[in-house]
């Protein structure tokens, strides 16, 4: 029997494997990582923080491929079994009214959240500098940009999947031009996906793994416990940054205040496709699938900044980690 509820739908069909009997861990990774190489489309040099979303019968995406020119680009992908994709060589045109909103500079990290008729993607959107770009699709063919969503720079943009008092939600992280040594999450609230405002401080960095900077990961899953976020927190070491993963609980109705927060990670770089590639040590969360009859979370993750990885939790399982391992 579950004691704590996922709030939304059943997807029968998520991806899922058992944790073994001799891992005691609160997340364990997919036997078949990475489930998407680096090579998967001609033209790409690596395939890695990247959004997925059931659809109709499988599954969709946006995936950030950078190319053999090292340009960041998006394109959409589809897949039966979440496991197996097949991605449009082509990157995704997106389509505005606004022809300076539109040029294209370039676009990574991407998240999909379906919220009331719509598919949502936001984005790290080059305009002068790092910031959120935020779209939609009905069919993973053809993308409507909107306005971005703040004044560089920013990133980190994961929409919640409805709306909070009224209002649309989103979390985000405050940067800077370059490889940001600093950043806290912040939470954003909008009437019309356009304009955002009232914004209120979620969390900041603190020691260890998660010192230097935190950014929200996948879209919050709504709990009977709150809002299920899992994010991702850096560690500068001697050799640099080291990405690792956690998860907190937020207020339902007041998502900016947190009631729980691991203090060790979930899940941090230690297989070989995480440690070694073209940025080595790096789990990057992006996406999660749950299932609100089992309680089954399959969370995509980015590895070493190169290849697509899945790992797998219970919501009994992490949420009982949380609360175990909390220190606010």
């Amino acid at each position: 029997m579950q004691k704590y509820k996922i709030i939304g739908p059943s997807l029968p069909n998520i991806p899922w494997e058992d944790r073994s009997e001799h891992c005691q861990e609160p997340v364990w990774r997919s036997a078949q990582n990475p489930i998407i190489p680096r090579n998967l489309i001609p033209t790409s040099n690596s395939i890695f923080n990247s959004a997925v979303v059931p659809y109709k019968d499988g599954f969709a995406g946006v995936f950030r491929c950078d190319d053999k020119r090292r340009e960041m680009l998006l394109h959409s992908g589809k897949s039966k079994d979440g496991i197996n994709w097949e991605i449009d060589p082509k990157p995704i045109q997106f389509l505005s009214t606004n022809s300076e909103i539109g040029q294209f500079e370039y676009g990574y990290d991407p998240r999909v959240c379906w919220i009331e008729d719509r598919y949502y993607v936001t984005w790290c959107n080059g305009y002068h500098g790092p910031t959120i770009g935020v779209a939609y699709t009905y069919d993973f063919q053809t993308f409507h940009q909107l306005e971005n969503a703040f004044l560089p720079y920013n990133r980190n943009g994961v929409l919640f999947p409805r709306k909070i008092n009224g209002q649309y939600a989103m979390l985000s992280r405050p940067s800077d031009t370059g490889h940001t040594a600093f950043g806290d999450i912040f939470y954003s609230q909008s009437p019309d996906m356009e304009y955002w405002g009232h914004h209120r401080h979620v969390m900041a960095p603190r020691g260890w793994w998660q010192n230097t900077k935190i950014g929200a990961g996948p879209i919050p899953i709504e709990t009977t416990e709150g809002w299920l976020l899992i994010y991702h927190g850096v560690l500068t070491s001697c050799n640099g940054f080291v990405y690792s993963i956690g998860a907190a609980l937020l207020d339902l109705d007041e998502p900016w205040k947190v009631m729980a927060r691991t203090e060790p990670y979930i899940l941090s770089p230690q297989k070989l496709y995480e440690c070694v590639g073209d940025v080595p040590n790096v789990v990057f969360p992006c996406a999660a699938l749950t299932d609100a009859d089992t309680g089954r979370i399959a969370i995509y993750y980015g590895g070493a900044d190169t290849v697509t990885c899945l790992a797998f939790t219970h919501l009994d399982t992490l949420i009982n980690f949380i609360k175990e391992n909390s220190k606010l």
